[in-house]
């Protein structure tokens, strides 16, 4: 995702720097970056560092890993915020093995029953978004799954009865979120993912421009729109008839303060759409 977001000055242009300094505001002198309360939060954090990784701007890396150092081996946190603690010390450097080592055995802590992962500890059933994202965080803490063939049967688990992915197992239909996790996890398993999938996530398409959470929601978001597109591209789906109403969709969530709406809906900008705008537009400068 970051090599992609990357190309989002191409399409940004000038507005780019906007970007990068509303990035840079939204950090505490604790050296966390803000949620949407404005409190120093891991996950909000890890979005900062990727954002401004992405613009290719000089991040303040001891300030962020005073932030991180408060968190010490990260026991007491969970799932989601021990992810990305993990994958903050990574992007940034600097940790050491041995702190790596503890987090990622945290991290298997919330393997469930069926061999994936899950947000809740103690789970017998994976999730598609805990798959990926404890996927992610072994890889980069250096340890992969060596039984991948336990997270590809649970995520067979998720797949639903339109031919898309749920987050859960039993859910009627399909999301694009956890369609487009379980076409990357795929994807890092070196398992070709079933080009049906693409039909799927372009029916996700609304007229109006951008992409759908699922069937049925009443309006587009940033957030399915970038991992629709980056899911399309994994699986070489051609979606070029999309490309300028998802330009203009993105334009309408555009701040001039330097931030991306996550829907036409929302009045709140923070870290993580932005980095959501950044790949979005990434896929679409291609």
């Amino acid at each position: 995702m970051l090599q992609v977001a990357r190309l989002a000055p191409n399409l940004l242009g000038d507005a780019a720097t906007l970007v990068g300094d509303f990035l840079l505001s939204q950090l505490n002198p604790d050296g966390g970056f803000k949620d949407r309360a404005g409190r120093s939060d891991l996950y909000y954090t890890l979005f900062g560092v990727e954002g401004l990784l992405a613009l290719q701007q000089p991040l303040p890396h001891e300030s962020i890993r005073h932030f991180l150092r408060s968190h010490g081996t990260g026991d007491r946190l969970d799932f989601v915020h021990l992810s990305c603690l993990l994958r903050c010390w990574s992007a940034l450097g600097g940790a050491e093995p041995e702190l790596l080592q503890t987090l990622s055995q945290h991290v298997e802590k919330f393997r469930t029953l069926d061999g994936g992962y899950s947000q809740k500890p103690n789970a017998q059933r994976c999730t598609a978004y805990g798959c990926l994202l404890g996927w992610a965080a072994q890889a980069d803490a250096g340890h992969p799954m060596e039984d991948r063939h336990h997270l590809e049967t649970c995520l067979e688990s998720l797949r639903t009865a339109d031919g898309a992915y749920a987050n859960e197992p039993g859910l009627p239909f399909g999301t694009t979120t956890a369609t487009a996790a379980a076409i990357a996890l795929h994807r890092q398993l070196r398992r070709t993912p079933n080009p049906a999938l693409g039909n799927w996530l372009l029916q996700q398409a609304d007229t109006a421009g951008g992409f759908k959470a699922f069937p049925q929601a009443p309006m587009p978001d940033l957030l399915s729109t970038a991992v629709a597109l980056h899911a399309l591209d994994a699986l070489q789906t051609d979606y070029a008839p999309h490309k300028e109403a998802c330009l203009d969709f993105i334009d309408t969530l555009w701040s001039a303060e330097g931030g991306f709406h996550g829907t036409w809906a929302d009045d709140v900008l923070d870290c993580e759409y932005n980095y959501y705008g950044l790949l979005a537009l990434g896929h679409l400068s291609l």
